[in-house]
């Protein structure tokens, strides 16, 4: 959708046109005072999203802020024009992605949606701050970060209740990841994207993952740290302040096994990006996180929920569905690396996000093997 919006080559970072469209779209979807914006007038700043968006921020001229029009419209606003589209049903997915934006923000579970243009919407700021990375692993923000997961996971949504959109969604992926042109594949990633029989590895994952008989509840999908937020205003020394978090960017949002949702935070402290020079992230497995700080989300979590489940089978089960974590966001990576504006290092991310599959799939397979000998043993 981006291409709908703006020439590729300028579908980056601060320049005129992106200031001239963003002016123009306030005019045209906000009242008041905003009727009067301009691209020279108004307040803009790119500030840093995820890798599928851009996002701006956008305010109104000081000498405007007085304006009595201005009492029922915001003071400033959030631009977010979506990242390209890929496949059957993309366009869906973003109408059902905008959809799910307006419940969660009546909800209060998410920042108000203010309008949708062709190609992004304008979404309440909030004068937060996206998590750091190493952020994830404060004890007091993780048991936070459970809770909310817990929150969102007991809603009941207007949607398909069955855990069919990964699966669909990684079916569409490879159509387009199957039909890359070898020659385009750089040779740090050509070996192991052509080793890899990805329909194959598609469908063993997905019987491998129906045998956890995981719950299914309505899920974010992408709970990394640049989509929780942290008030400016905390202060994360004071033990005696609650922080408060607002998670956004629910792009991927749908109901799918709960045990994707948490395995995906937990892969998420190993990977920041934030890192300046290319491939713009860095992986560090000392990060992941002990499984004394994983039982403690997990009972975090549980305890929001009321369930009465066994922390340890949970741990467990996140262990497997970190499996599709991984496969999921390499496929995500392969596809990108073709048509992203955005810089990012996506051949490098789709390798390392699925040697890790292959590791761990190896590491789970031989641990099912020795249970069934064990088991053999006790008959």
């Amino acid at each position: 959708m981006l291409e709908t919006v703006l020439p590729k080559k300028q579908a980056t970072g601060d320049c005129v046109e992106m200031r001239e469209l963003t002016a123009r779209i306030c005019r045209d979807y906000l009242h008041g005072a905003w009727k009067r914006v301009n691209s020279k007038n108004i307040g803009f700043k790119h500030i840093s999203g995820g890798l599928s968006n851009l996002l701006y921020h956008v305010s109104l001229p000081d000498n405007l802020l007085t304006d009595p029009k201005t009492q029922d419209e915001p003071k400033e606003v959030l631009i977010r024009v979506y990242g390209q589209t890929h496949g059957e049903g993309a366009i869906e997915s973003l109408i059902t992605e905008s959809v799910i934006f307006t419940l969660l923000s009546e909800r209060g579970l998410g920042p108000k949606l203010h309008g949708i243009f062709p190609g992004g919407r304008i979404e309440e700021y909030i004068n937060a701050r996206p998590l750091l990375n190493r952020e994830l692993a404060d004890q007091r923000l993780s048991v936070l970060i459970a809770q909310k997961m817990a929150s969102i996971h007991s809603m009941e949504v207007p949607l398909h209740k069955e855990p069919d959109w990964l699966w669909n969604t990684l079916g569409r992926w490879l159509k387009t990841c199957i039909a890359i042109p070898t020659s385009n594949i750089p040779e740090c990633a050509r070996v192991l994207f052509e080793k890899t029989d990805f329909k194959a590895e598609r469908n063993w994952l997905k019987h491998r993952l129906e045998a956890e008989d995981c719950p299914v509840y309505f899920c974010h999908n992408d709970l990394q740290e640049g989509n929780i937020l942290l008030s400016r205003d905390a202060d994360l020394d004071n033990n005696n302040e609650q922080p408060e978090l607002v998670i956004i960017d629910f792009e991927y949002c749908s109901y799918n096994y709960r045990s994707f949702d948490i395995a995906n935070h937990f892969a998420e402290w190993v990977y920041d990006y934030t890192e300046p020079n290319h491939p713009f992230y860095k992986e560090d497995w000392s990060k992941y996180p002990s499984e004394k700080q994983r039982m403690e989300f997990i009972r975090a979590y549980l305890d929001e929920s009321g369930s009465r489940e066994n922390p340890k089978k949970v741990l467990r089960e996140v262990e497997v569905f970190s499996l599709a974590s991984h496969f999921f966001w390499a496929i995500w990576a392969f596809i990108n690396a073709e048509t992203s504006n955005i810089p990012f290092g996506y051949w490098e991310y789709a390798c390392a996000r699925l040697n890790t599959y292959y590791k761990l799939k190896q590491k789970l397979s031989g641990s099912m093997q020795l249970k069934r000998k064990m088991d053999e043993l006790t008959v």
